[in-house]
């Protein structure tokens, strides 16, 4: 098969199964921090498979596509569960990340705009962070996913009224908390 194919054929398995790996990812993840990481290494090993196998080998995508989420979930914290062995998991965390501001005109912010929102960012995310895996799981997949409330509580396996209850009551501690 050539690459066209093959990238053609990954578009539309990506397409057509990301909310769906993204909600399963997340439903069975323990941090909400490996979310990212596991679903890029999920569609990475897609790729290899249509590279390897080519474009039509992969018959029922979705099912093919979860076996994959499943497999790399176990891969991830079996990998994690030994690195603890070794390291520190307090030396690996932190941001560490320089924030590029190439995008940005020169006048576009003022510096004390930036360092001001940052630090209600920083605030807002270790909120949510201290919150209950099932909070974080809602928030990641109504904010960062775009899943309407009842495609989470179907993914999380809750009733629509739970997931409202944990959005709406975390938004408003929110609120009251960044008021301050």
């Amino acid at each position: 098969m050539s690459n066209p194919n093959i990238a053609s054929r990954f578009e539309e398995i990506h397409n057509s199964t990301y909310k769906a790996a993204v909600a399963f990812i997340t439903a069975k993840c323990k941090n909400t921090a490996d979310i990212g990481d596991i679903l890029q290494e999920t569609y990475m090993e897609l790729y290899k498979v249509l590279i390897k196998r080519g474009a039509e080998y992969i018959k029922y995508e979705k099912a093919f596509v979860l076996r994959i989420a499943k497999h790399k979930i176990a891969l991830h914290y079996s990998l994690m569960e030994k690195m603890r062995i070794f390291v520190s998991m307090d030396a690996i965390g932190g941001d560490g990340e320089e924030v590029d501001l190439s995008g940005f005109e020169v006048n576009a912010f003022t510096m004390e705009d930036y360092a001001g929102d940052q630090i209600l960012l920083e605030k807002a995310r270790q909120f949510v962070q201290a919150k209950s895996d099932d909070i974080k799981k809602v928030f990641y997949l109504f904010y960062d996913v775009g899943l309407s409330i009842p495609e989470i509580a179907k993914s999380l396996s809750m009733g629509e009224s739970n997931v409202k209850n944990k959005l709406y009551r975390t938004i408003k501690d929110l609120q009251n908390l960044l008021k301050e």
